[in-house]
């Protein structure tokens, strides 16, 4: 089998700007190994667009060097000009990576993708955006706005610290959830849709999600009070808070997400605006299958 080529893709200010030295070591190893490498610095979504485009007519695999949101942008752009996708971490939260499993040793990242397997992962699809982890809407929506105002902070702080934040200053909201053929009104605290297990930096926030069964998976955090919600929040890092009382898991390929008041939603880092009314929900899809990763 001839050596894969790769056109690596580096956010230079991911992981507090550790992106362009961390790339280094990896594509050392991949030339040393024979392959092909091409790496450029992010220059804006025209222009990654187009060369997402040029890799894979080369027939490269286009790597993502950078956090959640820029693997999300790339894994759309890669699905829908039928490429695959290689993924090193270099952000903040690298939760995608997390969910599969990507090594964090340099040599190791690049034997993985030089030889690891091509396999179909699912995306979400919404409001035309195609996303790689989860989309959702409340309380966390708000703690990705705050996580990415505390650069001041050491970077394992900056989560911890907006989560926090965040739950003490939470109004509930009124959500309406549709998924598939059931719905139901919530007054939530969150409404994470989950293609991924993992979001906010390794909180485990959908513990049974898959990133290739078809379906999503869609929890609902129900509004306690502040105290109570900050004293539970580290079940979320180990997937127990799932049997909590207010915590609500349903599983299905398409969600409707409505709110009768102003309800922050985001996806993958990336702040989307926020919830419509019951009139025009919001709608999230599965796409199974529709991205190739090196995992």
């Amino acid at each position: 089998m001839s050596a894969r080529s790769f056109a690596l893709l580096v956010n230079p200010a991911s992981g507090g700007g550790a992106a362009p030295e961390a790339v280094v070591p990896v594509a050392r190893h991949l030339r040393d190994r024979g392959a092909s490498v091409e790496v450029t610095y992010s220059p804006g979504p025209q222009a990654t667009r187009r060369l997402v485009a040029e890799a894979v007519d080369r027939g490269e695999v286009v790597v993502s060097m950078g956090g959640d949101g820029m693997l999300s942008s790339l894994a759309g752009e890669v699905a829908r000009a039928g490429g695959t996708l290689g993924i090193l971490p270099a952000g903040r939260g690298n939760d995608f990576a997390r969910m599969l499993a990507i090594p964090a040793d340099p040599q190791a990242q690049a034997e993985l993708l030089l030889t690891g397997t091509v396999s179909p992962v699912d995306l979400l699809a919404y409001g035309g955006r195609l996303v790689a982890g989860s989309v959702y809407a409340g309380v966390d929506a708000r703690a990705s706005e705050l996580v990415d105002r505390a650069h001041w902070l050491p970077v394992r702080l900056q989560y911890p610290y907006a989560a926090v934040r965040a739950l003490a200053t939470f109004s509930p909201a009124r959500c309406r959830v549709s998924v598939d053929d059931t719905t139901r009104d919530y007054e939530a605290a969150t409404v994470v849709v989950a293609n991924s297990a993992y979001y906010g930096k390794g909180m485990r926030i959908a513990p049974d999600a898959r990133v290739d069964d078809g379906l999503l998976d869609v929890v609902v955090i129900e509004a306690a009070s502040r105290r109570r919600l900050i004293r539970s929040l580290p079940q979320v890092y180990d997937g127990t808070h799932t049997s909590l009382p207010q915590v609500h898991v349903l599983r299905g390929a398409r969600v409707e997400l409505s709110a009768t008041t102003q309800v922050a939603v985001g996806a993958d880092g990336e702040q989307l605006g926020v919830l419509p009314g019951p009139d025009a929900p919001a709608v999230v899809e599965v796409r199974p299958g529709m991205l190739r990763v090196i995992r």
